[in-house]
């Protein structure tokens, strides 16, 4: 019988993440709050968002507003990785990049882990900025997810391929 395998990732949905900025952006045109503050949100580039807005601290509200409508989405958190404010003239500016992909460091951390503390017989193996999990038994597959959903990791975590 072959081996069963799933492919531990981090990617983003790049729609949902789109949808969530759209969504944010509709909000800031309509609450009082950010009236003629010059509050915005938009793409810069395809791995970045770039927040503007007339102060610090309204450029930090427009951040959670559009954290509030990607946690809707069921997006992760761990995918942002926002700089500090910045002036631009008047405006302050704030980008806020997208974290995608497993750093080779990462890896080696998450596989150590399944090695140690997963079932006997699962092979993990490194490929790219992804990882390929394999064994026998499905179960040992499930027990594999469960063991990695339970860490705690600065990165967005998903599970394709299962099969």
């Amino acid at each position: 019988m072959a081996d069963s395998t799933f492919d531990i990732v981090s990617k983003i949905d790049r729609q949902e993440v789109d949808n969530a900025l759209n969504q944010a952006q509709r909000e800031l045109s309509q609450r009082y709050d950010f009236k003629n503050t010059g509050a915005k949100i938009e793409w810069s580039g395809d791995q970045a968002v770039e927040i503007t807005a007339n102060a610090d601290d309204r450029a930090r509200a427009v951040l959670e507003v559009f954290k509030d409508k990607l946690v809707k989405r069921q997006q992760s958190m761990k995918i942002l990785d926002p700089g500090e404010p910045r002036q631009s003239g008047k405006d302050t500016k704030l980008s806020v990049a997208l974290k995608e992909g497993i750093s080779q460091e990462q890896a080696k951390k998450i596989g150590k882990l399944i090695r140690d503390e997963g079932p006997k017989g699962v092979k993990v193996q490194v490929q790219g900025d992804e990882l390929r999990v394999s064994s026998k038994k499905r179960d040992d597959l499930q027990a594999v997810i469960a063991l990695v959903k339970g860490q705690d990791y600065d990165f967005a975590v998903q599970f394709t391929n299962y099969r």
